[in-house]
Formats: structure tokens, C-alpha cells, sequence
């Protein structure tokens, strides 16, 4: 404190001695009470306060410490921040720097859904093979979800819109309180029993993770996991959960992108209807030009000339075969020729009337019977004087007696 009491403060002596009482009284609090005036800044951060029923705080959140929550902080929402008390000089306002905030009750809470999905996951209701695909053009939908709430009315409107011809059924359930979840999971055990559609939406509008609480109750998450119709789990908004998220076949971050996601745009599906027909046009056509360039193929010029190109070559084979047989057979017949004259040749010359023709005679002892010609005489020793023989010339024979032998 200064000495001279006397001497008045600056605003910015006192903002600071203010300030240092502050900030070194209170390093680290928590509040909890109800947020109003929230107002997120393009850059990031958040600005708000709490209040209670007779005193108001203002607090701040910067950008790097909101990215860590798991909720949209909202006016009229409880909730319990903690950080530390500083003074903010310009305005002379003292404030909270907050570093972490959560709903009011919301730890306990959140860490009873946790130990719940644990279970539910290890039974196997979470799992991804259990979900089936949507069908793509429903002609039932029924609703689960309060009659007189946001929720049917932003179902019907946005079915309407896109797909009047879709049959929207509702079938009331409370979606808060006690009773909720027993009539929840009722009407989805209806549904499933009689039929009533080919798709069930189960859901409602935004809120505390209190009022969302029925919709994580295990006997809602165990009707959707058991129901044999696709179930679309579409519970407040976009940053909002519940269990029944995890056992549906799909989510929806709203209840109109549910009613989106089972009412196709009629505008939609002409357009791709359009662009289908498109398609199987130019399909169809270049279809229709590879077979008419197939057909081209079979014109008599050209299956003429292909039909020319595939026995020209064999054609010529056989031509070549043809000549070079017909050339083996002339010289087969030259070389036949000339062993015949050799043989002719050889024959004549063995021919004894060619030998007698050349000034030769055969001899032979006189035959005295008609028996036939007797052997040729080829050695005169076997001749005696005396012995008649006779002589073969070219042109006739003479007999004759030997009077004389001659080695």
C-alpha cells in the first residue's frame, strides 16, 4: 500500500493493485453457473458469462484451449469453469481466463456412458458388421421421436420437399424423461413386429446431455441393434452424441439430414436419370459403330480379298511343291532313260546273234536227237578226230566232222 493515504490513486495504480490482489488471491477456481451473452469470435476464441441468480462473471476462452471440447457452448447452458481470475485493465473489469469448462454434472455422467458404450461395444451391438446398408428409395419411413416436437416437423417438411410420394408414419414416443426409453424402444419393437416401414428414424432435437440421456438408456441401444429394419439415429445436432449413434447402421448429424438421407430429390434423381440415359445412349451407339466396322469386315471385297491373303501363301507352297515334284520326276525319267540305254546297251552286247553278227560261230557236238541244241564247245580238248559238230553262224549252221585237234 502507499504511505501517503492522502495522495489519490491513478485508475491505472489502482487497476494494478487490484489486479495483483486478484490474480494472486485467485490463480486457480472453479465456477459453475449458467452461460449468457456467448459470443464466439471469428478468431477463435470465446467470450461469455456466468451467471447465478444474484451475481454475474465475465470469461474468456481462448482459441487453443476450445478445441479441446466436446460440446458447442450455448446460452442457458449449466456448466463449471476453471481457470484463474485476472482484471482486465481497459475496461476495468475483473474476469475469469478459463481453461477448461464442462457441463455441470456432466463428468459423473460422461463417465457412466463410457463404462456403458465399454460394455455395450465388448457384446458386440457396435459392431460394423452387424449395420446394413440403407435402401436407396424407401416408400415407408417410420419416425421415433416426440409428435409435437421441432424434430417430426423438420422429418416431414424436408420428405416432403424432396419426395412427397414418401410415407412418413410417427410413431410418438417422449424423447425426455423417465418414460422415455421404454417407449422408444417400444415403438422400434413395433415397428419391426407389423412391418411398418423400410426405414426407422430414431431421434430429436438438440440439447443438454441430460435430455439426451434416453436415447443412450441400453434398452433403446439394444431395440436398434436388434431390429431387423435400418435404423438412422439422428439426435440433436451435428456435435451432439448418444449410444445410439454407435448401434444404428447409420448416423445423422440432424433430423433433417436423416429425412435427406431417405428421401432422394426428385430433382436429383432426374438429373442422374438424365445423365444415366446419356450414357447408355453413347453406350449404344459406339456398341452399334464397333459392330457395323464388324460387319463391315464380312463385304464380299474383303472377305475376298482376307480369303485371297490366307491361301496366297499355301497357294504358293503348293505351286512351288507341284514344280519341284514335277522337276524331281523329269529327272527320275532323265536318269530311268539313261540306265535303260545302258542296259539296252549291255544286253545287245550280250546278244550271241550280235556276237555271231561280229564274224564269231558256236560249235557244238551234233546233236543226233530232237531233245534240243547241245552245249557250246568252248575248250578243244574236249574234241577227238572224228566227232561230228556242228556249226552256228549268223545266218544259218553247217555240219562237219573234225580231223584234227589242236591244244
Amino acid at each position: 500500500m502507499r504511505d501517503d493515504a492522502r495522495r489519490p490513486y491513478s485508475v491505472s495504480e489502482l487497476t494494478a493493485l487490484v489486479r495483483e490482489l486478484l490474480e494472486g488471491g485467485f490463480p486457480a477456481v472453479t465456477v459453475e453457473g449458467e452461460i449468457t451473452n456467448c459470443r464466439p469470435a471469428s478468431s477463435g476464441h470465446l467470450y461469455f458469462s456466468l451467471k447465478d441468480r444474484d451475481a454475474m462473471l465475465q470469461a474468456v476462452m481462448f482459441r487453443y484451449r476450445t478445441r479441446g471440447l466436446g460440446f458447442e457452448p450455448r446460452d442457458g447452458m449449466v456448466v463449471r469453469a476453471s481457470g484463474a481470475i485476472t482484471v482486465y485493465a481497459a475496461r476495468g473489469q475483473y474476469q475469469l481466463l478459463c481453461d477448461w469448462l464442462e457441463r455441470a454434472g456432466e463428468g459423473d455422467l460422461l463417465a457412466m456412458l463410457e463404462a456403458r458404450k465399454r460394455r455395450l461395444a465388448a457384446e458386440g451391438l457396435f459392431d460394423e458388421e452387424r449395420k446394413r446398408a440403407l435402401p436407396r428409395f424407401p416408400e415407408r419411413v417410420c419416425v421415433v421421436t416426440s409428435p409435437t416436437g421441432a424434430a417430426v416437423r423438420d422429418i416431414i417438411n424436408v420428405t416432403r420437399r424432396r419426395n412427397a410420394g414418401l410415407v412418413v408414419r410417427i410413431l410418438p414416443a417422449a424423447v425426455q424423461g423417465e418414460a422415455a426409453p421404454a417407449e422408444i424402444a417400444a415403438q422400434i419393437e413395433r415397428a419391426n413386429r407389423y412391418g411398418l416401414g423400410d426405414v426407422i428414424i430414431v431421434g430429436r432435437g438438440g440439447g443438454s446431455l441430460e435430455d439426451l440421456l434416453a436415447f443412450s438408456d441400453e434398452r433403446v441401444v439394444r431395440a436398434i441393434a436388434s431390429s431387423r429394419i435400418p435404423v438412422i439415429s439422428a439426435v440433436g445436432h451435428e456435435i451432439d452424441w448418444a449410444l445410439s449413434d454407435f448401434a444404428a447402421d447409420l448416423r445423422a448429424p440432424t433430423p433433417s439430414a436423416a429425412a435427406e438421407l431417405v428421401s432422394e430429390s426428385r430433382a436429383a434423381l432426374s438429373r442422374e436419370i438424365a445423365q444415366r440415359k446419356a450414357e447408355l445412349a453413347t453406350a449404344i451407339r459406339s456398341r452399334l459403330e464397333r459392330t457395323r466396322l464388324s460387319l463391315s469386315r464380312f463385304e464380299p471385297q474383303a472377305v475376298e480379298g482376307r480369303l485371297m491373303r490366307l491361301l496366297h501363301p499355301r497357294i504358293r507352297r503348293l505351286d512351288e511343291a507341284r514344280d519341284a515334284s514335277a522337276q524331281a520326276m523329269r529327272e527320275r525319267l532323265t536318269g530311268l532313260r539313261q540306265r535303260l540305254a545302258l542296259a539296252r546297251g549291255a544286253l545287245e552286247a550280250a546278244n550271241p546273234a550280235a556276237v555271231l553278227a561280229r564274224g564269231f560261230s558256236i560249235v557244238r557236238l551234233k546233236n543226233t536227237d530232237a531233245s534240243g541244241l547241245s552245249p557250246a564247245i568252248r575248250d578243244a580238248g574236249k574234241l577227238t578226230p572224228g566227232t561230228a559238230i556242228d556249226i552256228q553262224f549268223a545266218r544259218g549252221t553247217a555240219s562237219a566232222e573234225v580231223k584234227e585237234v589242236r591244244q
